[in-house]
């Protein structure tokens, strides 16, 4: 059985440190949704820009792609063991670019997956394209997918519909990278924003859910998931990472830093109460299973 690498206070938020698969085949407990950010295989030496400065868009060893048939191994094996946690009428979101997404689709329709959609996150402030040899690069991509194809998915259309001024949601979602506001604690180099994460949580989960990113990172995932009422599980092999997910997770015990991001998201959330003022500090444990560590 798994140790906790952090747990918080209220349990709502834990981690674990070492390879995902090998730790989700370590227990048994079913999710109500998934995020995966995973290694997009693009760390080959290119360049980009940041702040006006031109970088290395290399990430580390862990985004380094090893070929296409090792890529697409790994690939499997991951989202197999993220299938087998997954409730029966769960849905899995995994987010690419074209390095590794076509790969990712490949894998879920083999695997059992129904595809729901592929949706295209279009940056409001994607960086030049120094070579100017080709189209800039300015979206990513994020599949969803559901366990099982006779099975029922969960799908919050009337919020969705909401959100987006009364007419449907369409699955081109023009959104910024993520803000100053959310690198407090640090920044890790493929952070996904909060006003992502938070749509995605909202459109496919009920509020005490329970959440798993296996690629956690700076758990981005997690924190939209707390502050929208889920319980989340995230797991990553580097501690850094995963200082930075703590440091993260506590910042928001701040009750004002809490509904700060909360009016920066636009949303609104179970953690308070009807008036926006009273703060419930525990509304996770009366909803069903806990984790088993």
């Amino acid at each position: 059985m798994p140790v906790a690498y952090y747990k918080s206070d209220n349990r709502d938020f834990t981690l674990l440190k070492g390879n995902c698969i090998e730790l989700l085949n370590s227990f048994d407990f079913k999710f109500d949704m998934i995020f995966a950010d995973p290694p997009y295989h693009l760390s080959n030496g290119g360049i980009s820009v940041q702040s006006g400065k031109m970088v290395s868009v290399n990430k580390g060893d862990w985004d380094k792609s090893n070929g296409y048939e090792d890529d697409y191994l790994f690939d499997k094996s991951w989202i197999a063991a993220c299938r087998n946690k997954l409730k029966n009428n769960g849905t899995i979101w995994v987010s690419g670019t074209y390095h590794n997404i076509f790969s990712v689709a490949r894998c879920l329709a083999e695997l059992g997956f129904k595809i729901l959609n592929c949706i295209t996150w279009e940056k409001t402030n994607p960086p030049p394209n120094l070579s100017c040899k080709y189209f800039t690069f300015s979206a990513e991509y994020i599949i969803w997918a559901r366990k099982e194809p006779k099975v029922p998915h969960f799908f919050n259309y009337e919020l969705m519909k909401k959100i987006n001024g009364g007419t449907q949601m369409r699955d081109v979602w023009r959104l910024p990278a993520i803000a100053r506001w959310e690198k407090s604690c640090g920044k890790h180099p493929t952070q996904k924003p909060l006003k992502l994460l938070s749509r995605i949580i909202q459109a496919s989960t009920h509020h005490d859910a329970w959440i798993l990113d296996p690629f956690t990172g700076s758990s981005t995932t997690g924190i939209a998931a707390n502050l929208l009422g889920r319980r989340f599980l995230g797991i990553d092999k580097n501690e850094e990472f995963l200082k930075l997910s703590k440091a993260r997770r506590e910042e928001i015990n701040d009750i004002s830093i809490c509904k700060t991001y909360l009016n920066k998201l636009q949303v609104q959330s179970p953690l308070f109460d009807k008036t926006g003022i009273g703060y419930i500090k525990e509304p996770f444990m009366p909803y069903g299973q806990d984790l088993p560590f």
